[in-house]
């Protein structure tokens, strides 16, 4: 088998990714779906981290737009993603994929804090490990956090799995003419608006080169190509 193009990635993963066809919550068979593409990476001898969204859950902005103080709207945001990584590391551990959640929000009942010697401690023995909470603080989104992390984890990219197959000129859902990107700069991303990742998480990024793949996560065997260093998706990059 050809060499891995990256021996270590941040994947980052919307709350929505596991719901599936649902309005709201965790689908169970996606969790499996998603834990089986990380396994397969992580079969590769690939180190992998990866943080988690918690929209399909509780939204923060949502809820501070309707009223609810913002800081606290996030707070509970925060819980829902440690509420999906649980579901995550369940679901990889069910297949056997050894994996810890490092909280950044302590709570040492159900995750680990999160430490980040620890942390690539455990990369570097083979875990999964699956960051939740975000940063650990309000006004910041899971973007953001991932950017963290991947810069925390001296991650060589970080690979954005999304329901489309990568960055689009429109909303592909609602404008059929819309057209793909194979790659973007930084500062197109941030000229243009394009919804990718937050414009904090982006400029993150940008100041330390660190590459964003955006591609379409539930596409059978995809993770493994663009880890395979396929072109898969739309490249962000310097």
């Amino acid at each position: 088998m050809s060499t891995p193009a990256y021996s270590r990635v941040l994947l980052k993963l919307s709350g929505e990714a596991l719901m599936g066809d649902q309005q709201f919550g965790i689908d169970p068979a996606v969790a499996t779906q998603v834990a089986q593409e990380i396994g397969a990476v992580q079969a590769m001898g690939v180190q992998i981290g990866v943080v988690i969204g918690g929209g399909n859950l509780f939204r923060g902005l949502a809820a501070s737009a309707k009223g609810m103080d913002r800081a606290t709207a996030d707070y509970m945001g925060m819980l829902a993603t440690v509420i999906n990584a649980l579901a995550l590391q369940d679901a990889l551990e069910k297949i056997g994929v050894t994996t810890r959640v490092a909280a950044a929000i302590e709570m040492r009942a159900v995750a680990e804090p999160f430490i980040r010697r620890r942390a690539i401690r455990h990369l570097e023995k083979g875990r999964v490990v699956v960051f939740a909470a975000g940063t650990g603080n309000p006004y910041f989104t899971t973007d953001t956090a991932a950017a963290l992390r991947a810069m925390e984890m001296r991650s060589e990219v970080i690979l954005k799995g999304t329901k489309v197959d990568g960055i689009y000129t429109a909303d592909p859902m609602t404008t059929p003419a819309a057209t793909r990107y194979e790659s973007l700069s930084y500062l197109e991303v941030l000229e243009r608006g394009l919804k990718v990742m937050d414009a904090t998480a982006i400029s993150l990024c940008m100041d330390n080169k660190l590459p964003i793949i955006v591609f379409r996560l539930l596409d059978s065997g995809n993770l493994s190509r663009v880890i395979m260093g396929e072109p898969v998706g739309t490249v962000v990059r310097a």
